[in-house]
């Protein structure tokens, strides 16, 4: 391979000046933010002290020492997390017709198959981090860190190693809750992510690489960020602070030593750190954390209500100063929406005294909020404002089971790869307000950048027909789809919102 010295030579120097003037403004940056945090600001959320979890102190410090000693109290309480997962027989791995074909036995001989025998068991292993947040041994992490873990380890910042006990996990936050048996131990303290401005200073600790206790500076990129695809309830911080596989369930801590974030995943285009990186707010995992800790499950308030954005034409119609609320475009009968006086095509635009920008919004706050609380809901109907008062109920069971577990990946052909479908149930169709008569499956997850997202399809389509064969559930569908050729192109015929379409998606 050729070199070229004079380029390098050129690089060389214009990288100095540019390392010299990057760490130039970083000073200045540290030295504006010093100078902030030394006029009176106090800090956010959960501000307990304990021997275990000393408050950290800024006031007087140099500006090289603040993010020093934010590190010192925050590292010891970030954990390393190994699972093993024992894999049994063929799992994960892809099937192929001549392996068990008796024709291929009998010309080829046992000999030759013998060479490819698979193990009847493998362990699988990965590696993820984890914070402490109670000096007893609890520890929040993501939950596809410890997903289908026959064995966690966590290893602390001590070097003492401990067995890990999964306490709860809730697929839809990507939240996970595990026990070790300690006491004593460096914790965190909460940060309240409600608070959180855009261009704040954050520290991410976690573990990327098997690297332990590493540590890269960013700023909050976003927050508030939605419909990404990692989760069902999703409401991610996003930072530019460096984040590695390994790095999920790390901590994400601003610059008073805060947890304001549990990161979880990134935007990436060949899998590794590109600049985007997202953070489950602390408050929606504490939310989560209390609830499977003190229950073993997430129990999520419930108004009984679909809901929508609001566009620039849609605020026009609804009498809107600007585009911001969440429409309703159903009410459930004899839901806590129903009672309160919620009507279609109300625009909810206050949930409690904080204001509302869109559907998601609304939809977390009212998932974080307790059963049975009275909350206080302003809204425009008929171009007039409105305040009413509900009582939440809680997120039915039935709805829950609904979309929880029981849906399966399509991977037996190439353009079917990355869809997620499961049964069309009585109580699907009626959510997404189609016939209970209606056959099919429904989309509950598409993987970006899929042949699937390519095409135009959509969570929450329902695949009537496929290659003109008409579908009658899940075990029908799977049918039809091992039947499709790997390269093969698919035709779907879908019901979106009552319309039927088709779509051609080509691997």
């Amino acid at each position: 391979m050729r070199f070229n010295v004079r380029s390098f030579r050129t690089g060389l120097v214009a990288g100095v000046f540019l390392s010299l003037g990057v760490m130039i403004g970083l000073i200045l940056a540290v030295n504006l933010r010093w100078l902030s945090l030394g006029t009176g600001n106090t800090p956010m959320g959960n501000t307990s002290t304990s021997p275990s979890n000393p408050q950290v102190s800024l006031a007087g410090l140099p500006p090289e020492q603040t993010f020093v000693e934010v590190v010192k109290t925050t590292m010891p309480a970030v954990v390393n997390i190994s699972t093993t997962r024992v894999i049994r027989g063929r799992e994960g791995i892809p099937q192929t017709p001549f392996f068990d074909d008796p024709f291929f036995q009998q010309f080829f001989g046992d000999e030759f198959f013998r060479q490819f025998e698979i193990p009847r068991e493998r362990r699988e292993q990965s590696l993820g981090s984890g914070v402490i947040v109670d000096s007893s041994g609890l520890i929040i992490t993501n939950n596809h860190v410890i997903a289908k873990a026959d064995e966690i380890k966590v290893l602390l910042n001590d070097k003492r190693e401990f067995k890990g006990k999964v306490i709860g996990t809730d697929p839809k936050t990507d939240i996970a809750v595990v026990q070790i048996n300690a006491k004593d131990l460096p914790t965190i303290p909460w940060g309240n992510s409600d608070r959180l401005q855009i261009g704040e200073y954050v520290l991410a600790i976690g573990n990327p690489f098997g690297l332990n206790q590493t540590v890269t500076m960013g700023i909050i990129s976003a927050v508030g960020r939605a419909h990404v695809g990692i989760a069902d309830y999703e409401d991610f911080i996003q930072t530019d602070a460096a984040i590695n596989p390994g790095n999920s369930g790390g901590a994400l801590v601003n610059a008073r030593g805060e947890l304001i974030g549990i990161n979880t995943a990134i935007i990436t285009q060949t899998g590794l750190y590109m600049g985007i990186g997202f953070a489950v707010p602390s408050n929606m995992a504490r939310s989560v954390m209390d609830s499977l800790v003190r229950t073993g499950k997430v129990v999520r308030g419930w108004l009984g209500i679909s809901i929508q954005d609001v566009n620039g034409e849609l605020a026009k119609q609804f009498g809107l100063k600007e585009a911001k609320g969440a429409l309703v475009g159903e009410v459930q009968e004899g839901s806590p929406a129903d009672a309160a006086g919620i009507k279609p095509g109300d625009v909810i635009t206050d949930y409690n005294g904080k204001s509302i920008d869109g559907s998601t919004a609304l939809r977390n706050m009212v998932a974080q909020t307790p059963v049975g609380k009275k909350m206080k809901l302003k809204l425009i109907r008929d171009k007039k404002p409105k305040e009413l008062e509900v009582t939440l109920g809680e997120f039915p069971r039935e709805m829950a089971e609904a979309s929880e577990g029981s849906s399966e990946a399509v991977g037996q052909s190439a353009a079917l790869a990355g869809l997620e479908v499961m049964d069309l149930s009585a109580e699907v169709a009626r959510r997404l307000n189609l016939s209970g008569s209606l056959k099919g499956v429904v989309i509950v997850r598409i993987e970006p950048g899929s042949a699937a997202d390519e095409a135009g399809l959509q969570k929450g389509d329902v695949i009537l027909e496929m290659n003109h064969k008409l579908l009658k559930d899940l075990k029908n569908f799977k049918q039809v789809a091992s039947e499709t050729k790997g390269d093969e192109t698919v035709l779907l015929l879908i019901n979106r919102q009552g319309r039927k379409i088709f779509f051609v998606v080509k691997p």
